[in-house]
């Protein structure tokens, strides 16, 4: 993201504010135009040209004079979250499963306990949720057995199923539909979505403060444009799990023990929301050396795990993992051979292969993040983990991303941001087009080719800065001695 010397600070100012201007507007234009069913290609259009608007912010906003960064992210933050909230979820039908699990719990009920269309929880049927009659039409609505005559539907998918999501997301689902008035439907959920992800910018500006880090690398989650899409519009649960993870890597990156012990609650929290945060636990573990330094994170994040879920286990009479085991098999993570994951392993690898070779690889990453990292750093290791975790399973939904495009705004590596565009267009295209597994290996080895690219770029970049001689210049002090780049910049 090389500034474009050209701009003076105030005509950079500008440039950025229009710019940000033209993607607010575009983002709008995109969540109104929804087409998720009836023009994907059209939409993913729209939503590309978004991506292209934030990649024209990005570069004025190196210009942009220092006094002014905070608040420019800080408002830029705020209106593309508010485009989130122009219309319901466009995308996704999770967040009617939210509002589902609030209800039911409310009513005294364990989330865990039946699925939406059990009759035995007939009476707590919302007519939003669950339309009848000639209101049963539509791609995003599934049929439920009739408790009557009358032909019944809900916009919850998968009713069949029992709930999978962890307890810190079903304490969230609790709250907003405690806080919610009568008749809110879908919007308390896409509002409190906005808030948490106004709430990671904060963060994210907080963490890089306190460093003395530059704060324009919160934009890249201030301002993408998968953030209004997919935690603010779509509500995805993911975005409170990210500010949980945010919280606690800035609290880990603290040499004291009970920030550290206080990072790592808030890993577990993350976690307890949804369980992929555990990616970042690698990175939380960056540089350590002993035993005691790792249980100090580990511990409080594992016990914050089990004491979450101990209260749903004593009042659920099921599983409290409800529909885990039947979504790994329903996306083909136990079968390579069932749908389009590990697809860019299986391009040279028998299927049978792909996922021990993607254990070994990330396990090889862990180790070596483990052990290279730096501890005052654990987002870079945790990026490299989270990062290379996606570009091996390939993921076919979009939202898993939102987890990496935050520490692409802790450490700054822009080039990540490849894989949530690539998710996207697996997403919203190869359900349409019906070539998901040409169209993943084009995405996400895309994606995988530009992280590669641009590793080899700053590897030779950081070998010239350290050969080149350290002659004064008047635009600041000499380049840093070789000692001062950290374990986990060298590794990349």
């Amino acid at each position: 993201m090389k500034a474009p010397t050209a701009l003076t600070p105030r005509t950079a100012l500008v440039a950025t504010a229009l710019a940000l201007a033209a993607l607010t507007t575009l983002l709008a234009r995109t969540i109104a135009y929804g087409g998720y069913f009836s023009d994907p290609v059209g939409l993913f259009c729209w939503y590309a040209a978004c991506w292209a608007l934030f990649t024209v912010a990005l570069p004025a906003l190196r210009r942009v004079p220092a006094r002014s960064v905070a608040w420019l992210i800080a408002a830029g933050a705020v209106a593309v979250t508010l485009t989130g909230l122009m219309g319901p979820p466009r995308t996704s039908t999770d967040s009617y499963r939210y509002a589902w699990d609030g209800r039911v719990q409310s009513a005294g009920t364990s989330p865990y306990d039946h699925t939406p269309q059990d009759p035995a929880l007939a009476g707590l049927r919302d007519p939003w949720l669950f339309p009848t009659g000639a209101a049963c039409t539509g791609p995003d609505l599934a049929p439920v057995p009739p408790t009557d005559g009358t032909r019944h539907c809900t916009r919850i998918n998968r009713p069949a199923v029992h709930t999978i999501y962890p307890p810190v997301a079903e304490a969230y689902f609790l709250a907003v539909d405690r806080l919610s008035p009568a008749g809110a439907r879908h919007k308390p959920l896409q509002i409190g979505a906005a808030l948490v992800s106004l709430g990671v910018t904060g963060a994210l500006l907080l963490i890089l403060r306190r460093r003395g880090d530059d704060l324009r690398k919160a934009a890249y989650w201030a301002w993408c444009p998968a953030v209004p899409v997919e935690a603010v519009n779509n509500a995805h649960v993911d975005v409170l799990g990210v500010l949980l993870a945010v919280a606690g890597l800035g609290l880990v990156a603290s040499r004291a023990l009970t920030r550290r012990a206080a990072g790592g609650v808030l890993i577990g929290a993350a976690i307890a929301t949804k369980l992929m945060p555990a990616v970042v636990l690698p990175g939380a573990l960056s540089g350590v050396r002993r035993l005691r330094d790792a249980a100090v994170v580990l511990l409080p994040a594992a016990a914050f795990v089990v004491l979450a879920y101990l209260p749903y286990v004593l009042l659920s009479h099921g599983s409290v993992l409800g529909y885990l085991g039947g979504y790994v098999e329903e996306e083909g993570y136990d079968d390579a051979s069932a749908g389009s994951r590990y697809s860019l392993l299986r391009l040279g690898l028998p299927d049978t292969w792909a996922f021990p070779v993607l254990l070994a690889i990330v396990a090889g990453v862990c180790l070596y993040v483990m052990w290279r990292g730096d501890p005052r750093r654990p987002w870079s290791g945790a990026l490299l983990v989270t990062g290379w975790s996606f570009v091996l399973l390939t993921p076919g939904y979009s939202w898993y991303a939102l987890l990496l495009i935050a520490l692409v705004a802790l450490d700054g590596r822009w080039e990540w941001l490849g894989i949530p565009l690539a998710g996207a267009a697996v997403y919203v295209l190869a359900p349409a087009l019906h070539f998901q597994p040409s169209l993943s290996n084009i995405a996400y080895g895309a994606a995988a080719a530009l992280v590669l690219a641009m590793s080899r770029v700053r590897r030779g970049a950081a070998t010239q800065a350290v050969d080149a001689p350290a002659t004064p210049s008047r635009e600041g002090p000499p380049p840093p001695p070789p000692q001062t780049r950290t374990r986990t910049d060298e590794a990349r």
